[in-house]
């Protein structure tokens, strides 16, 4: 990779939308770099009114007074007119949400830097950070790639870790690799202001792609073994939350760990609530009945989400053992 022209601090396009790119931004302003200019979704219609609402990337770049672009498509000529006329050394795009074609990945000096939230070239695609923890991987990171034409197929510049626990939601995973990625991608820049950066390419063993999250798969299935659904319960925390029928309702789940049945307690249909304990349901699951989900937090239809100890004790009746969630009639009778 070329040396930039000023050694010192270099001048940079951001290119992103949601608040996880905002704390790269955020890195960024605080560096030694200057942001010239920031490029992010047009604003889109939300909450109950549908009221335009700009993107958190937006209002963070509004505070600090920094152009903004937020342009319908990038493959417009004049659209990469615009970006080639603020003469940039390095363009740094993080969930950006469009697609950067070829004419745009060379117009700045150093071309676009991206960073991504998994350890590539695992996980490569949209939804890396759910995937990895419904995957049981143990770790995660953020890896600063240089961007080419291909879907997160770029050399790999600079790579952090950070473990992932047996109690990591997604949530928790994706607010601390937006502040992994924001560090991540200072040092970066600050490398290449001054000695560069080894490019390594990605290696071809160990691709995996994190599919698109939707509300279907968020339905749980309990002949699924444990493991399995406690780590989807979590990954799926907060969005798009893991759910079970519990007669006409929708009881969500948001917090659960596999366990085992008690000494001497008997398998059960998929889906049978067991006996609780004091601070959790515990729920039937895997092919043969025998293993359990152990889930800590939940919440009812119109309430709040609440540890289940608080549930227990105020709606005790909505959690009777041997009570069928998802499909465990259908199960019984089959």
């Amino acid at each position: 990779m070329p040396r930039p022209l000023d050694s010192h601090s270099l001048s940079v396009i951001f290119a992103g939308t949601p608040g996880f790119a905002a704390e790269s931004l955020q890195a960024l302003l605080e560096s030694r770099h200057r942001v010239i200019a920031v490029y992010t979704q047009p604003d889109r219609p939300a909450g109950r009114g549908r009221k335009l609402t700009p993107s958190p990337v937006k209002r963070l770049a509004l505070t600090h007074g920094l152009p903004i672009h937020q342009p319908e498509t990038l493959r417009a000529p004049e659209a990469q007119a615009e970006l080639a006329a603020l003469d940039a050394d390095i363009m740094v795009v993080v969930a950006y949400g469009l697609i950067l074609p070829k004419a745009v990945l060379e117009i700045p000096r150093l071309g676009c830097l991206n960073v991504h939230a998994s350890l590539l070239p695992r996980w490569r695609g949209a939804a890396p950070i759910q995937r990895a923890i419904e995957a049981g991987d143990a770790e995660s990171g953020v890896t600063i790639m240089q961007m080419d034409e291909g879907l997160d197929t770029g050399a790999m510049l600079l790579v952090r870790r950070t473990p992932i626990t047996a109690t990591t939601t997604g949530g928790e995973l994706h607010d601390s690799l937006a502040v992994l990625g924001g560090e991540a991608i200072v040092e970066a820049l600050d490398a290449l202001a001054g000695e560069g950066l080894p490019a390594t390419p990605q290696p071809e063993a160990g691709v995996t792609y994190a599919a698109k999250l939707s509300k279907a798969e968020a339905e749980l299935d309990f002949r699924e073994p444990a493991a399995t659904l406690a780590a989807r319960v979590r990954a799926f925390n907060p969005w798009p939350v893991t759910w079970c029928a519990q007669g006409s309702d929708r009881l969500r789940l948001l917090m659960g760990e596999a366990s085992e049945l008690f000494l001497g307690e008997a398998p059960a249909v998929p889906g049978t609530l067991l006996e609780p304990a004091p601070d959790a349901l515990r729920i039937a699951c895997g092919p043969e009945g025998d293993q359990v989900l152990r889930v800590t937090q939940a919440q009812l239809p119109g309430g709040k989400a609440l540890p289940v100890s608080d549930l227990l004790r105020a709606r005790a009746e909505r959690f009777t053992p041997g009570l069928c969630l998802g499909r465990c009639n259908e199960e019984a009778s089959a």
